[in-house]
C-alpha cells in the first residue's frame, strides 16, 4: 500500500492512500463469495450462482461493499505506517476505484505540536495559611445575625450540637483554615497553568473544542433546570450559552493538551487521572517562595 502525508497545519494532516490491485482483487473475491450465498437469481439455486452472473447483476453493489470495507482497513494501516495518532474520524474524499486500484484521501486531526517551556521549577509565591481571631469573630457574628441571637454562649453552642462555645469556635476556625488553604492551592495551580501557557501558541483542534463546549453547555443547562428555569427559556438561550462558554472550553482543552505533553515526557499514564497527576508533579517540582 502506498501512502503520502501532507501537512495542512499544526494539527491537520491529509493522507493520500493507494490500495494495491491485489488487495482490491482479494476483497472482490471475498465480497462475491458472500453474495453467492445470499443472492437470489432466477434460474439458479441460492448459493450456486456463478461468478460471471453475480458480476452482471450485482457489480454496483459489490463495488460499494469493496469500497466501504477497504477504506477503513487501509486508513487504519496508513495511520500505523505513518505513526499518526488521530483524534477524530477522518474526512474522506476523492475516492476512486479505477484500473483495479482504490485511491482516496483522508484529512484527519491530530494532537497539535507543542513545544513546552521549562515546566520544572515554576515559581510559586505563597503565604502561610493563618486564621485570625477577628476572622473567627466575624463568622460567629454572622451566625448570630442569621439566627437573630443576642449573644452566643455554651447553651447556644449545645443547641447547635457542640459541647461548649469553644468547640464551636474551633469548628469555625478549622473551616476558615480549610477555605484559605483551598484558595492557596487554587492560586498555586493558576500560577502553574499561567507559567506553562506563557508565550505558548499552537492550533487547538476545533473538534476537541466542540466536544468540550458541548459538555459545558449540557452541564450549564442542567444547572439552570435544577434552579427551576423553564426548558423553553433555556433552549432560547442555548446559542448565547455556547458563545459565552466557548472561551472557557478553548482554555480547558489547551490546558489538557499541555498537561498531556508533560505526561508523555514524564511517563505519567494517559488515563482519567492524568491531569491530577501532572498537576501534582508540577507542584512537587515547583520553586516555592514565601511572599514577604
Amino acid at each position: 500500500m502506498k501512502t503520502a502525508v501532507k501537512k495542512i497545519d499544526g494539527s491537520t494532516r491529509e493522507l493520500t492512500i493507494e490500495v494495491p490491485a491485489e488487495t482490491v482483487k482479494n476483497k472482490f473475491t471475498d465480497v462475491f463469495g458472500r453474495l453467492s450465498k445470499e443472492a437470489k437469481v432466477k434460474g439458479f439455486r441460492q448459493g450456486n450462482v456463478p461468478r460471471d452472473i453475480l458480476e452482471k447483476n450485482f457489480s454496483g453493489h459489490a463495488q460499494e461493499m469493496v469500497i466501504k470495507e477497504l477504506i477503513p482497513e487501509a486508513y487504519d494501516q496508513a495511520l500505523e505506517k505513518e505513526n499518526i495518532a488521530a483524534i477524530e474520524l477522518p474526512e474522506v474524499s476523492d475516492v476512486k476505484l479505477e484500473n483495479g486500484l482504490l485511491t482516496f484521501k483522508a484529512k484527519v486531526e491530530i494532537a497539535p505540536e507543542i513545544k513546552l517551556n521549562n515546566y520544572k521549577g515554576i515559581k510559586i509565591l505563597y503565604k502561610n495559611t493563618e486564621v485570625t481571631a477577628d476572622e473567627v469573630k466575624r463568622s460567629l457574628d454572622s451566625l448570630k445575625e442569621s439566627r437573630k441571637l443576642e449573644n452566643l454562649d455554651d447553651s447556644v453552642a449545645r443547641s447547635l450540637g457542640y459541647p461548649a462555645l469553644r468547640d464551636l469556635e474551633k469548628t469555625f476556625e478549622a473551616q476558615l483554615y480549610l477555605q484559605k488553604d483551598n484558595q492557596r492551592r487554587q492560586k498555586a495551580e493558576t500560577m502553574v497553568v499561567d507559567a506553562l501557557n506563557k508565550d505558548l501558541n499552537f492550533k487547538i483542534p476545533q473538534s476537541i473544542v466542540n466536544r468540550q463546549l458541548g459538555d459545558l453547555v449540557r452541564q450549564t443547562k442542567m444547572d439552570l433546570a435544577l434552579k427551576g428555569i423553564p426548558t423553553e427559556e433555556i433552549k432560547k438561550e442555548e446559542s448565547t450559552l455556547r458563545e459565552k462558554l466557548e472561551p472557557q472550553a478553548v482554555q480547558q482543552v489547551k490546558v489538557y493538551l499541555v498537561f498531556q505533553e508533560v505526561a508523555k515526557k514524564e511517563n505519567i499514564p494517559l488515563d482519567e487521572h492524568m491531569t491530577r497527576k501532572v498537576m501534582e508533579f508540577l507542584l512537587r517540582e515547583a520553586k516555592w517562595e514565601q511572599e514577604a
